[in-house]
């Protein structure tokens, strides 16, 4: 024991970097999450007296965390409240109109949301946009995908609150006694990324795949879509209305017919005006679906009497193979003329059933949208032919409270960049708003939190101060500094983005920056360099990832909707790679 003991007091900075060591090829085999990894090598530095219990646990007072679960929260009020479903439908609607204006618009687009917001949420929201703008100038949708994503990610290198790896390192080099970064102090450098970016994804465009995808269909699997019925009270404002005036259609709402008299017509339906009793048949989300309901302009989907109410609870329910109205109507299916319930929505993996709702064939695996009450809830939950009866967890958007999100989000911006009080306070306060008037309710504002990304961020924040308390960064520097003594101080900047770009490719960006920017700022001290063009570099270095699909975690959500191989991200990741570090490195070489 004595031995050992001796053996820590002697080695302590070499074990240190054995463990990190350690963890890198758990990272790369990827045989647990980098949240297990990371917390495990913690508590292994923890165990073995590399960091003391006060080191451990002082990283909870870290900002940076903080504020990126915070922006997760402004974020997801964004998604409920309808804002970013808004702008998507407006895009669409533009891209019918004009598509290839559309395609250059849709770009500057995403790039200012990425900026502002996760861009998780936002490239979700654009890939059944890019599939309806594949539709609508005819071209192919691969090529397509991987260009959104990658403009989705080069945004969210141009402000400090675009990424959570920003707000990593500006936090960790702050308590290194950095001075704080402003919220537009990497701009001029990631635009000179965007910009690049844009050039080599329009001429290297030859690289990418052409084939359709042979999976995800028109939206690219991301949404789940419902044909219901809207019906026209007797008493209805919308009587006389033609429906083209309609605001309800968009990307999240299709309108596909018009049931009027038994009669189904499915065109020149725009200048038709509304009667009493009419049936608008549409393709929804659940969102939408939630949102007209609660709306009460129209009566929705099906009942067996007009004297069924059109309120209750929401449940959804899948049809089991063995139910034995297989093949029947919809409208003729046993519990709807036995309970007081409403169908309001069926959707069918794939396709939409039809020609409308009542007239649907019902199919084992059809997932049923049903409104009742809770006595006529409790009485399905019971019927062995449907399959995971529950609660609704789709929710209507909350339009009316969408300037709030509008305005915290902004007021966050424009605080944090005037100085008038740090991004991460004004991120909670503006948490507090939205949380108070409702935007987002308390369950649904902590589930927009990743708290896989957050725990991961905590834990490598103490392997990066285990290794500074053991030494193995000073001995590491030590290293590396004979050999960049005489290097121009330019180069560094290079080394520093290519070094985090190649890590990135094959871990976790947030693990990335979090052990490579003390280490950075470490290497700046010991050759007399301003750090803060290395700390920028690094910033954008580990986001900016494109050759492969798991180098960023937006590249597994296009590489899935559309269809890719691994060799597609490859062949135009890593020239891309190359054109966007080139640009950013040589703007901070000359601004910085």
């Amino acid at each position: 024991m004595h031995f050992i003991t001796a053996l820590m007091g002697v080695y302590r900075a070499e074990i240190g970097l054995l463990i990190l060591a350690l963890m890198f090829i758990a990272f790369v085999r990827e045989r647990y999450s980098p949240t297990v990894v990371s917390v495990v090598g913690a508590c292994a530095y923890a165990v073995l007296g590399l960091i003391d219990e006060k080191g451990l646990f002082s990283v909870f007072s870290n900002s940076a965390p903080l504020t990126v679960g915070a922006m997760f929260i402004l974020s997801g009020a964004l998604v409920r409240t309808g804002t970013i479903n808004r702008v998507a439908d407006l895009i669409t609607a533009r891209a019918e109109r004009h598509p290839r204006l559309a395609m250059a618009e849709l770009a500057l687009g995403t790039v200012l949301l990425s900026a502002f917001l996760n861009n998780t949420p936002v490239v979700v929201l654009l890939i059944p946009i890019m599939f309806k703008l594949a539709q609508a100038t005819g071209y192919p949708v691969k090529k397509l995908l991987i260009p959104m994503n990658a403009i989705a990610v080069l945004g969210g290198c141009v402000t400090l609150i675009g990424t959570s790896t920003n707000l990593i390192v500006a936090g960790i080099a702050a308590e290194q006694g950095m001075v704080p970064f402003g919220i537009f102090a990497i701009t001029p450098y990631g635009l000179a990324g965007v910009a690049a970016g844009i050039v080599a994804l329009v001429a290297l465009s030859f690289l990418l795949p052409s084939d359709p995808p042979s999976i995800g269909g028109e939206d690219g699997g991301v949404a789940q879509e419902y044909l219901t019925e809207l019906i026209v009270g007797h008493e209805s404002d919308l009587i006389g209305r033609e429906i083209g005036s309609l605001p309800l259609f968009g990307r999240s709402v299709v309108l596909l017919g018009l049931k009027r008299a038994g009669e189904i017509r499915r065109r020149d339906l725009e200048e038709e005006e509304l009667h009493a009793g009419d049936r608008l048949i549409v393709r929804a989300d659940g969102t939408a679906i939630m949102t007209i309901r609660e709306s009460g302009h129209f009566e929705m989907g099906l009942a067996a009497s007009s004297e069924t109410p059109g309120g209750g609870t929401v449940i959804e329910a899948m049809i089991a193979p063995s139910h034995p109205s297989i093949g029947e109507r919809l409208v003729d299916i046993p519990f709807l003329h036995a309970l007081r319930v409403r169908i309001i929505g069926i959707n069918r993996a794939r396709h939409l059933p039809g020609p409308d709702l009542g007239g649907s064939r019902v199919r084992g695996a059809d997932r049923l949208l049903i409104a009742g009450s809770d006595d006529s809830i409790r009485s399905l939950k019971d019927n062995a032919h449907l399959i995971g009866v529950g609660i609704s967890r789709t929710r209507a958007f909350r339009p009316r409270k969408a300037w709030i999100a509008i305005l915290a989000m902004t007021a966050v911006v424009l605080l944090s960049a005037m100085d008038v009080i740090g991004i991460g306070l004004a991120a909670f306060i503006a948490v507090g708003v939205i949380l108070v008037t409702r935007c987002i309710d308390p369950e649904e504002a902590w589930a927009a939190i990743d708290g896989d990304v957050l725990i991961l961020i905590f834990a490598m924040l103490a392997v990066g101060l285990a290794l500074e308390q053991a030494g193995s960064v000073a001995l590491i520097v030590g290293w590396i500094k004979p050999l960049l003594a005489t290097a121009p101080a330019w180069s560094l900047v290079f080394l520093i983005y290519f070094f985090s770009l190649l890590l990135s490719e094959l871990l976790s960006n947030n693990a990335v920056a979090a052990l490579l920017t003390p280490l950075t700022i470490a290497l700046a001290h010991q050759l007399g360099t301003d750090p803060r063009p290395l700390v920028i570099a690094l910033m954008i270095g580990a986001s900016a990832c494109f050759a492969t699909p798991i180098g960023y975690q937006t590249n597994a959500l296009v590489y899935a909707a559309g269809d890719y191989r691994f060799s597609d991200f490859v062949r135009i990741g890593v020239p891309l790679n190359l054109i966007v570090g080139l640009a950013v490195c040589t703007t901070l070489v000359l601004l910085g």
